[in-house]
């Protein structure tokens, strides 16, 4: 990941000349540009945005209240943090290549990395022990280590699935798949893990903790 990050600097000083003044940074469900930004902007932001949440992404260990739990789930933090500088590399390329002329299916390469990640990083959510920076950090699964597990091991079930749907929601054109594909990926993501926390909690409370 190291080298995804060294490499994403090198390009922006090595394509900064070659960027015209206004890059396209933002594009609608249809595919088409409703954002521009300068070309220092679209060159260095990201890069920039990226080394500096991966160097956060090492300290949050040392600063966690949980910090012990953290040698615990080291394999599924580190995909976390190198899924993450992989989406935003991508988002990189997408912007570079746009910028230079090149014609990209910005919808298609966004929403396909992103159903890649619901799925990988799924794989590993049940992994994650409790602590105060990642994973399904609700007041119910902080109360509980119980009901942590339990929401963790659902929400890794329910990410992989929801991931290979968005997979396949990629590829419907147009507005339909575009709300359909945000809406799988908030219900699965968000709400249910959510709700099923608040439920997995009051179930144990009922049952006396």
């Amino acid at each position: 990941m190291l080298l995804v990050l060294v490499g994403m600097l090198v390009a922006a000083f090595f394509l900064y000349p070659q960027l015209p003044e206004r890059v396209p940074v933002h594009w609608n469900y249809k595919g088409e540009v409703d954002g521009y930004g300068s070309r220092l902007e679209a060159a260095f932001e990201i890069p920039l945005l990226t080394l500096g949440l991966y160097l956060l992404s090492l300290v949050i260990p040392l600063v966690d209240p949980n910090r012990h739990n953290y040698a615990r789930f080291y394999v599924a933090y580190r995909v976390i943090r190198w899924s993450f500088v992989f989406l935003m590399a991508v988002v990189y390329g997408i912007i570079m290549f746009s910028a230079l002329g090149y014609t990209v299916d910005v919808g298609l390469w966004v929403n396909l990395v992103l159903s890649l990640i619901f799925v990988v990083t799924g794989n590993v959510m049940g992994q994650i022990r409790p602590n105060y920076f990642v994973g399904i950090r609700t007041p119910w699964t902080l109360a509980s280590e119980e009901v942590w597990r339990r929401t963790h091991r659902l929400t890794a079930r329910v990410w992989v699935f929801g991931g290979l749907i968005c997979l396949l929601l990629s590829f419907v054109p147009g507005r339909a798949g575009a709300i359909a594909f945000v809406v799988v990926g908030i219900v699965s993501m968000g709400l249910i893990p959510i709700v099923a926390s608040y439920v997995y909690y009051s179930l144990l409370e009922k049952d006396g903790g």
